[in-house]
């Protein structure tokens, strides 16, 4: 099995690229070994000690290193040898059920959250996932659009700037009744 890796715009992160399905429908997002109790795969990740975050996408898995963690040079072989590993032994990569993040919405506004969804998914959700991270939906109240951000996005340098500059000038663009975007 050949393992492809692409640097993201946070130089933190790696995106890893096993060249097959890694995760079904919406990814998910580890942002600690505990919260990665579910998954064999992530939970092997960050027993390297030098793993702050874990991102598993639909066709790719992205690692953020802790900073003040070895260089890329050193962790990479190591973060390689266990993605090779669990999917060679054909181990799942969740066990046991999924719990959906809320999202909180006004009833009244669901026209204008069916317009920003769907913008989300066909303009922001497919360019962000290249550089192997993801946004949510997670609600609209009063202008306000509350996305949260995960994988290679969460705590990028650039996090800001896309969400403000990009995503907000889009979803304004679009849809006139938004007027800002945050990050939850």
């Amino acid at each position: 099995m050949l393992i492809e890796t692409e640097r993201t715009p946070n130089p933190a992160t790696l995106k890893f690229l096993p060249g097959r399905e890694v995760l079904a429908g919406e990814g998910i997002d580890f942002d600690s070994p505990e919260a990665a109790e579910r998954s064999p795969l992530a939970r092997t990740l960050f027993s390297l000690g030098d793993v702050e975050r874990v991102y598993f996408g639909a066709d790719f898995v992205s690692v953020t290193k802790a900073p003040g963690s070895a260089e890329w040079e050193a962790l990479k072989p190591e973060v390689l040898g266990v993605i090779l590993d669990h999917f060679s032994s054909g181990a799942p990569i969740l066990v046991g059920e999924a719990v959906e993040a809320e999202t909180f919405d006004d009833p009244e506004d669901a026209e204008i959250v069916e317009q920003i969804r769907d913008l989300l998914d066909t303009r922001v959700r497919p360019a962000v996932a290249n550089d192997g991270g993801d946004i949510v939906y997670r609600g609209f109240q009063k202008g306000v659009v509350y996305l949260h951000m995960r994988g290679s996005c969460a705590g990028c340098p650039s996090s800001t700037a896309t969400l403000k500059g990009g995503i907000e000038n889009l979803l304004r663009y679009y849809v006139p009744e938004v007027t800002e975007v945050r990050a939850v």
